[in-house]
């Protein structure tokens, strides 16, 4: 039976990867929003692949989207609202605040110059509230003052999906990395009330996702997870948190055919975070000699790579494959 599922995962590593090539030159599968703003069509189109990505957390190709929406309208302040954006990551208890005020900045030197740039009350609204999360005073408190201006955001548009959805991750992000049941619940509440008006909302599904991510709420999370890898097929990420309900649910097959389907859309077979949840997938099954080729394969796509997410990476991988088969003399000792 392992034989066979690993020989389809073969498969689906094949399948996946051509889809992904004959797929390059569309454009990407990120699920819908419904974000209006006073851009013309052209950014418009750039914005909205920026918001897509930025529900899933793929930071980088959000930033670029935004970029191209600056560009295509050098005055649209929603464009470096987002990318602003970008450089703060709740979940994760990450913020880059130079980066972000140098993001604003290009769009004009002051607040007050900023604000002028947006025509109409709810895109200054969005506008300020980056301007609290990058404003002065430390992390903590900018960050309630952002959840609080997104807060307002929803009170004074309550038809408003996206701002829901990001009061939801804004509320993730409150206590500094650290889950806290009350906030998460609340998070939950404004992130499902998005997806039952929109069933295809990335950002929904993954902060449902992030506020159900512990043994005891994982089952609350399984509808979103189910929906999550169909509603963005083309985001490495949102291919792996779906898994993050799995593993709680000790479900090992969807963990692995998850993460294979992640590393493929990532691009990359090196050691990182899909790849350690796929290898410790195989281990939890008992899979052993199929984690050991796995590794196997990992450290030769490394190769010298001296990059200290791969190194650790497979470090932490190998040492958590002799812990689990206590085979302490074999190929991978």
């Amino acid at each position: 039976m392992c034989r066979k599922a690993f020989v389809r995962l073969g498969l689906v590593i094949g399948l996946v990867g051509g889809a992904i090539r004959s797929a390059a030159a569309q454009e990407p599968r990120l699920g819908s929003v419904d974000f209006p703003t006073s851009a013309g069509p052209q950014a418009q189109a750039d914005f909205v692949r920026g918001v897509l990505f930025l529900h899933s957390f793929e930071y980088e190709k959000a930033a670029t989207a935004f970029r191209a929406a600056q560009t295509a309208e050098p005055g649209f302040a929603l464009a470096y609202w987002g990318e602003a954006l970008t450089y703060t990551h709740q979940v994760w208890d990450q913020q880059d605040v130079p980066v972000a005020q140098a993001a604003l900045l290009r769009l004009a030197v002051t607040p007050e110059a900023r604000a002028a740039k947006a025509p109409t009350e709810r895109e200054r609204m969005y506008l300020a509230a980056a301007e609290a999360l990058y404003g002065e005073g430390p992390k903590a408190r900018r960050d309630t003052l952002y959840s609080q201006a997104m807060a307002e955001v929803v009170r004074r548009f309550p038809d408003d999906l996206e701002a829901k959805a990001l009061y939801s991750v804004a509320l993730l992000g409150l206590n500094q990395g650290v889950r806290d049941f009350g906030s998460y619940m609340l998070a939950a509440v404004y992130a499902d009330s998005v997806y039952r008006r929109n069933p295809n909302h990335p950002g929904a599904v993954h902060y449902l996702i992030h506020a159900f991510d512990d043994p005891v709420h994982a089952p609350l999370g399984l509808e979103a997870a189910r929906a999550y890898s169909r509603i963005a097929p083309d985001a490495a990420h949102a291919q792996h948190m779906t898994t993050h309900i799995f593993l709680a649910m000790g479900m090992w097959d969807e963990v692995i055919a998850q993460n294979v389907i992640a590393a493929n859309v990532q691009g990359s077979w090196r050691p990182g975070h899909y790849t350690q949840w796929l290898v410790y997938g195989l281990q939890q099954e008992g899979r052993f000699r199929e984690a050991a080729e796995m590794l196997a394969k990992l450290r030769t796509n490394m190769g010298a790579s001296r990059m200290a997410g791969h190194r650790g990476g497979l470090a932490f991988m190998q040492a958590q494959y002799l812990i689990d088969t206590e085979r302490w003399t074999d190929e991978v000792a």
